[in-house]
């Protein structure tokens, strides 16, 4: 595998061949779908998808969400799941991708869409805006500075969006927006999660 495809893959609910991500709650609820086993994708704990979701509780049903870094797809099909109105997947891994397009043939999902692109890339177009973006990619890569400005400079948000971003815990401060307020914090283990609000400018 390259280094570019380790570095715009996410991960999977665990490392081993066979794994699979469980829906947390919505019309899926306890639905477990299959992951294809990728190198370079690492866990996601439950634990920290239902605080965020629980964070998103009041934003996510009839939202278009913007999934970047998709791996194993865990966010996009809670959102999914949760009644969300769109989910678009950005994966570059062409397996991962194809299992994703899988698994919303089983659950019978017709308003995602999945692209198999790199998210920077992708970006770097004229966007259409979204209310929830998830940026959740691979760490120690220094990818979630140019996600934000291409995010914001290409058209990419609502005004009033919520921008999730998950991250090492060692992480170096981040240039955020000022017009984009922290909603939430809270840490895991080796891992921070932040959910922003954004204003209009």
């Amino acid at each position: 595998m390259t280094q570019r495809r380790q570095q715009t893959t996410r991960k999977t609910q665990n490392n081993r061949p066979g794994g699979f991500v469980r829906i947390i709650s919505g019309q899926w609820r306890g639905r477990k779908l299959p992951v294809h086993d990728v190198e370079g994708l690492r866990p996601t704990t439950d634990r920290v998808k239902e605080t965020l979701f629980n964070w998103l509780a009041q934003d996510i049903y009839q939202s278009k969400c913007l999934d970047l870094f998709t791996g194993s797809g865990g966010l996009s099909f809670e959102a999914l799941s949760r009644g969300a109105e769109s989910v678009t997947m950005l994966e570059l891994d062409k397996k991962a991708a194809t299992q994703l397009e899988i698994n919303l043939n089983t659950v019978k999902a017709t308003n995602a869409t999945v692209i198999n692109s790199d998210s920077l890339r992708f970006l770097s177009q004229t966007g259409t805006p979204h209310d929830i973006v998830f940026i959740d990619p691979p760490f120690r890569k220094d990818l979630i500075q140019d996600v934000i400005t291409a995010l914001e400079n290409n058209g990419w948000l609502t005004p009033h969006a919520m921008i999730y971003i998950e991250a090492e815990k060692e992480l170096g401060q981040l240039a955020i927006p000022s017009h984009w307020h922290l909603h939430r914090e809270k840490s895991a283990g080796q891992v921070c999660y932040r959910l922003f609000s954004r204003e209009e400018p």
